[in-house]
């Protein structure tokens, strides 16, 4: 099997408070994007369960690998001896809040449920998505969604259209725990949930509206974390980006431009330091 896997952004992440068991919950608009891993997978019966795994890219080859604890974990639920080979492409660059792993390990989960159905239901697929990464429920059909909770409230939204984005990232660690902890050192009130979606066909006279759904709660703490990030906010905002987001815990800003051309034009103009990258790219429309 051929399969995508799809980048995101989170347009917009509020943190709504943190849970006893430590994890925190969330209201964020997650928006699939035209950057994509790709993977082969191949199966075959075996006297015993194997997952091997072959990446091209940067990503962990071993145990660590998003996808191996995805194809391991569903084998495991549904007692297939099965040997499973992962060829792993990577497009989406790795730790840049962009959701690559967790899409990775979506699409194995997919992949493993087209051809390998069994007995399990869709919402335990579900559960065993959440299981390996909190993304993961979300890009078992990537599209236009609120996620809530952890990341098991999933709600696909009718009428987005697609978004021209520059992404910018300094190409520097950005741990997502060392994020949260000081999202909670800081001591930063209960969130409130995204306001309202604008109106997409009017994109020119919402930017404010536009930019007020873009903002994220994690991303003061994340400029404590790494405070490189604000040359890459920065940068967007001079290139004349209708507004600018950090997407997840960072370290990747998007900035949101009129079409894709326009996005290609401050690409051409954006002034970021050497080891930073950058890539055009478009959401995903509502289907």
């Amino acid at each position: 099997m051929k399969l995508l896997a799809p980048a995101k952004i989170n347009l917009g992440l509020r943190v709504l408070g943190r849970r006893p068991d430590g994890y925190h919950e969330l209201d964020s608009l997650l928006l699939p994007l035209d950057l994509a891993d790709e993977i082969e997978l191949a199966l075959r019966p075996a006297a015993r369960t194997s997952v091997a795994i072959e990446v091209a890219g940067d990503a962990p080859e071993g145990a660590s690998n998003l996808a191996v604890r995805a194809a391991r974990a569903y084998l495991a639920a549904q007692a297939l001896p099965l040997a499973v080979s992962i060829r792993l492409r990577k497009v989406t660059p790795a730790a840049a809040g962009l959701g690559g792993g967790s899409s990775d390990a979506a699409a194995v989960l997919r992949g493993l449920h087209e051809s390998q159905p069994g007995d399990i239901t869709r919402p335990e697929l579900e559960k065993l998505a959440l299981e390996v990464g909190a993304d993961v429920p979300f890009f078992l059909d990537p599209r236009p969604s609120r996620v809530g909770g952890i990341g098991e409230r999933v709600e696909p939204i009718a009428g987005l259209p697609s978004l021209a984005l520059l992404l910018v990232n300094p190409g520097l660690p950005v741990p997502t725990a060392a994020v949260y902890q000081a999202f909670d050192a800081a001591g930063a009130p209960v969130g409130r949930e995204s306001p309202p979606l604008p109106d997409f066909s009017r994109l020119e006279a919402q930017d404010a509206a536009l930019c007020e759904l873009a903002r994220n709660d994690l991303e003061i703490p994340a400029l404590r974390v790494c405070p490189a990030l604000a040359e890459t906010r920065d940068a967007l905002e001079a290139v004349g980006a209708r507004a600018v987001g950090l997407s997840g815990s960072g370290g990747t800003f998007y900035g949101i431009f009129g079409d894709l051309p326009a996005a290609r034009s401050a690409e051409a103009r954006l002034a970021i330091p050497p080891m930073a990258w950058s890539r055009v790219a478009r959401t995903l429309e509502s289907r």
